[in-house]
């Protein structure tokens, strides 16, 4: 693997990290919230411009129905990464509280929460869509057995459907409850668990759908990896 690979990976890899600790924003504090999610935006930024020929290659190469499905999780999860930036500068409190930003908090607010959750579920189904390279360096670097990893992906899996529905993802997803609650009484690492099972269930979703989209013979160049 070389410099520019090591370091999308490097790049990936914190991104995933802090997908379950902007999710616990209540429980680590707002300022703190403020700062991961401003270092999530630069990775972000840092990732795409690591990728930047995937724009490029747009106009090239043949529309299977698996680069229309990677296209549309890339672009959904651009929006919603547009989205969080925005609300996020207007919400701001302590990392551009400098900024002599007014109103529009309300509605801030709603998009925040939504591009949250909604970017929460595309970034794993991104992740999942590059999950080969994922089990790949894995399997290098710990030596552990193909169907070992595939039994702790199911089991992971498995355990984030009901985790999925115990964190309520469906009514923040469709926006029928326009706040999020949060149980300050529960062990924290019990939350993380519940999101990082979140996390491998749609990395699954991603993984599965990319692989059964994939045609048999093709003929036109991968334009599909960001």
């Amino acid at each position: 693997m070389n410099a520019k690979s090591t370091l999308k990976m490097v790049l990936d890899c914190l991104m995933v990290v802090l997908l379950p600790l902007l999710m616990a924003y209540s429980l680590i504090g707002e300022e703190l919230h403020e700062w991961l999610g401003t270092s999530m935006f630069l990775l972000f930024l840092g990732h795409h411009a690591l990728n930047w020929h995937w724009y490029r290659s747009l106009a090239k190469g043949k529309w299977t129905a698996r680069r229309l499905f990677q296209t549309f999780v890339n672009a959904a999860l651009l929006l919603c990464m547009l989205g969080l930036m925005v609300s996020g500068v207007i919400l701001s409190r302590y990392v551009l509280d400098f900024l002599p930003i007014k109103g529009g908090r309300g509605f801030a607010r709603t998009l925040h929460m939504l591009s949250s959750y909604w970017g929460f579920c595309l970034m794993s189904l991104h992740l999942g869509m590059h999950w080969n390279v994922v089990i790949g360096m894995v399997q290098k670097r710990l030596s552990l057995p193909k169907r070992l990893l595939q039994v702790i992906a199911v089991v992971t899996a498995a355990y984030g459907v009901s985790a999925f529905f115990r964190r309520e993802f469906p009514m923040y997803l469709s926006l029928k409850t326009h706040f999020a609650f949060f149980n300050f009484e529960e062990p924290l690492g019990l939350f993380f668990l519940d999101h990082i099972a979140v996390i491998g269930l749609f990395a699954a979703v991603g993984y599965y759908g990319v692989k059964l989209l994939r045609p048999h013979k093709s003929s036109h160049t991968d334009t599909s990896v960001t």
